[in-house]
């Protein structure tokens, strides 16, 4: 966990196996639940942050990847919830053929849910891996009072 300008950042690198899948959910659940999200709000970030994941390990699989980490960012301030979902696979060549979809892919139902869920959803490339990756975010719906 660390301190950013606009609020607290807490980050989480799990295996890119399917079995860690459920780390990555509960540690969103821990962050989301303390926010002022209600329960069904907390529950749509836990399963677009668990969508991100399997797709990622998914994507990677179907590349070959053999080894490869999944890194959790999570930026919390008062008015949002921003999840960074990326992999440690290199960004493959224009001539490295086949290309690897990203996690939003309309073509598959991990990108379709993440994007119904989450407020604002883009792609991103991790520059300290070199790998790809998913920018959710979640706005707080109440202000503080």
């Amino acid at each position: 966990m660390s301190t950013s300008d606009s609020g607290v950042v807490v980050r989480l690198t799990i295996p890119g196996k399917p079995e860690f899948v459920g780390v990555a959910r509960l540690a969103i659940l821990g962050v989301a639940s303390r926010m002022r999200f209600n329960y069904d709000e907390v529950e749509d970030i836990r399963l677009a942050v668990g969508e991100a994941c399997t797709t990622a390990i998914e994507r990677a699989q179907g590349a070959n990847a053999v080894a490869h980490e999944l890194h959790v960012r999570c930026l919390i301030d008062l008015s949002r919830l921003v999840v960074e979902v990326s992999d440690s696979m290199p960004i493959p060549a224009v001539t490295e053929l086949p290309k690897t979809e990203s996690i939003l892919d309309e073509r598959c139902l991990g990108g379709v849910l993440i994007r119904i869920l989450m407020d604002d959803v883009e792609n991103i490339e991790d520059p300290d891996t070199g790998g790809r990756g998913v920018r959710m975010t979640k706005y707080v719906a109440s202000p503080v009072r």
